[in-house]
Protein backbone atom coordinates (compact mmCIF):
# COMPACT_ATOMS: atom_id res chain seq x y z
CA UNK A 1 0.00 0.00 0.00
CA UNK A 2 1.39 3.20 -1.18
CA UNK A 3 1.89 5.90 1.70
CA UNK A 4 -0.19 9.11 1.89
CA UNK A 5 1.33 12.16 1.23
CA UNK A 6 0.31 14.40 4.58
CA UNK A 7 -1.81 17.34 4.63
CA UNK A 8 0.95 20.59 3.97
CA UNK A 9 -0.74 21.94 7.11
CA UNK A 10 -0.10 19.43 9.81
CA UNK A 11 -0.02 21.27 12.92
CA UNK A 12 -0.51 24.70 11.88
CA UNK A 13 -3.19 26.59 14.87
CA UNK A 14 -4.52 28.25 12.11
CA UNK A 15 -6.14 28.11 8.65
CA UNK A 16 -3.52 28.53 5.79
CA UNK A 17 -3.26 31.99 4.28
CA UNK A 18 -3.78 32.75 0.44
CA UNK A 19 -0.14 32.73 -0.01
CA UNK A 20 0.75 30.22 2.19
CA UNK A 21 -2.18 27.68 -0.03
CA UNK A 22 -0.54 28.75 -3.21
CA UNK A 23 3.51 28.19 -1.93
CA UNK A 24 2.26 24.53 -0.47
CA UNK A 25 0.07 23.59 -4.14
CA UNK A 26 3.53 25.10 -5.91
CA UNK A 27 2.34 24.01 -9.59
CA UNK A 28 -1.04 22.86 -8.69
CA UNK A 29 -2.57 25.77 -7.30
CA UNK A 30 -3.70 26.54 -10.74
CA UNK A 31 -5.65 23.33 -10.56
CA UNK A 32 -7.31 24.16 -6.79
CA UNK A 33 -8.30 27.75 -8.09
CA UNK A 34 -9.93 25.60 -10.92
CA UNK A 35 -11.63 23.08 -9.12
CA UNK A 36 -13.10 24.99 -6.42
CA UNK A 37 -14.34 27.92 -9.05
CA UNK A 38 -15.96 25.27 -10.79
CA UNK A 39 -17.36 23.34 -8.49
CA UNK A 40 -18.45 26.73 -6.93
CA UNK A 41 -19.86 27.91 -10.25
CA UNK A 42 -21.49 24.93 -11.52
CA UNK A 43 -23.02 23.16 -8.49
CA UNK A 44 -24.28 26.77 -6.59
CA UNK A 45 -22.09 26.59 -3.79
CA UNK A 46 -23.03 29.21 -0.87
CA UNK A 47 -19.66 28.95 1.36
CA UNK A 48 -16.59 27.92 1.78
CA UNK A 49 -15.33 26.94 5.26
CA UNK A 50 -11.52 26.18 6.57
CA UNK A 51 -11.84 23.18 9.05
CA UNK A 52 -8.76 22.09 11.64
CA UNK A 53 -9.98 20.13 13.62
CA UNK A 54 -7.02 17.37 14.51
CA UNK A 55 -4.58 20.09 12.96
CA UNK A 56 -1.56 17.60 14.34
CA UNK A 57 -2.57 14.52 12.44
CA UNK A 58 -4.85 15.53 9.66
CA UNK A 59 -4.19 19.27 9.02
CA UNK A 60 -6.62 21.72 7.27
CA UNK A 61 -9.44 21.26 4.58
CA UNK A 62 -11.21 23.60 2.83
CA UNK A 63 -15.07 22.51 2.55
CA UNK A 64 -17.43 23.29 -0.19
CA UNK A 65 -20.88 24.20 1.01
CA UNK A 66 -24.44 24.18 -0.23
CA UNK A 67 -26.42 25.78 2.38
CA UNK A 68 -25.25 23.30 5.19
CA UNK A 69 -24.74 20.41 3.23
CA UNK A 70 -20.93 19.34 2.04
CA UNK A 71 -20.45 19.17 -1.24
CA UNK A 72 -16.69 18.35 -1.08
CA UNK A 73 -12.66 18.74 0.70
CA UNK A 74 -10.20 19.79 -0.40
CA UNK A 75 -7.09 19.22 1.44
CA UNK A 76 -3.93 20.81 0.31
CA UNK A 77 -0.52 18.95 0.45
CA UNK A 78 2.93 19.64 -0.97
CA UNK A 79 2.83 19.91 -4.65
CA UNK A 80 -0.53 18.32 -5.11
CA UNK A 81 -4.21 17.57 -3.19
CA UNK A 82 -6.93 15.57 -2.18
CA UNK A 83 -10.35 15.88 -3.14
CA UNK A 84 -13.04 13.92 -1.04
CA UNK A 85 -16.87 13.43 -0.95
CA UNK A 86 -19.06 11.12 0.95
CA UNK A 87 -21.62 9.79 -1.02
CA UNK A 88 -24.75 8.29 -0.18
CA UNK A 89 -26.16 4.64 -2.18
CA UNK A 90 -28.28 7.04 -4.30
CA UNK A 91 -25.05 8.74 -5.62
CA UNK A 92 -22.80 5.43 -5.77
CA UNK A 93 -25.31 4.15 -7.75
CA UNK A 94 -25.15 7.56 -10.14
CA UNK A 95 -21.17 6.94 -9.61
CA UNK A 96 -21.64 3.31 -11.53
CA UNK A 97 -22.85 5.03 -14.40
CA UNK A 98 -20.22 6.97 -14.88
CA UNK A 99 -17.12 5.57 -17.36
CA UNK A 100 -14.04 6.53 -15.30
CA UNK A 101 -10.76 5.71 -15.92
CA UNK A 102 -9.51 3.10 -14.35
CA UNK A 103 -7.53 4.66 -11.81
CA UNK A 104 -10.32 7.06 -10.00
CA UNK A 105 -12.58 3.42 -10.58
CA UNK A 106 -10.10 1.06 -8.85
CA UNK A 107 -10.08 3.93 -6.17
CA UNK A 108 -14.37 4.65 -6.02
CA UNK A 109 -13.83 0.33 -5.66
CA UNK A 110 -11.77 0.89 -2.72
CA UNK A 111 -13.62 3.25 -0.74
CA UNK A 112 -14.20 3.18 2.65
CA UNK A 113 -18.23 2.56 3.81
CA UNK A 114 -19.21 4.72 6.74
CA UNK A 115 -22.86 4.53 8.32
CA UNK A 116 -23.14 7.78 6.45
CA UNK A 117 -22.04 6.97 3.12
CA UNK A 118 -18.88 6.05 0.99
CA UNK A 119 -15.34 7.91 0.85
CA UNK A 120 -14.12 8.69 -2.16
CA UNK A 121 -11.04 10.47 -2.17
CA UNK A 122 -8.95 11.63 -5.74
CA UNK A 123 -5.73 12.97 -5.64
CA UNK A 124 -4.80 16.26 -7.88
CA UNK A 125 -1.89 16.27 -9.73
CA UNK A 126 -2.21 17.39 -13.08
CA UNK A 127 -5.39 18.63 -15.33
CA UNK A 128 -6.36 15.22 -15.93
CA UNK A 129 -7.35 14.78 -12.26
CA UNK A 130 -9.63 16.99 -12.51
CA UNK A 131 -12.86 16.20 -14.71
CA UNK A 132 -13.38 12.97 -12.29
CA UNK A 133 -13.52 15.92 -9.76
CA UNK A 134 -16.31 17.74 -11.11
CA UNK A 135 -18.16 15.17 -12.43
CA UNK A 136 -18.38 13.44 -9.04
CA UNK A 137 -19.19 16.89 -6.84
CA UNK A 138 -22.01 16.78 -9.51
CA UNK A 139 -23.62 13.80 -8.76
CA UNK A 140 -22.97 14.92 -4.59
CA UNK A 141 -24.42 17.88 -5.59
CA UNK A 142 -27.62 16.55 -7.22
CA UNK A 143 -28.16 13.43 -5.10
Amino acid sequence: MMKEIPNAFLGHNDPPSQPELTEALGAAAPLWQEIVERISRDEHITGQEWNGVGTAKYGWTLRLLHGKRRIAYLSPCTGCFRVAFLLGDRAMKEVGKVPFPAPVRATIAAAPHYPEGTGIRLLVRSHADVPPVLKLAHIKAVS
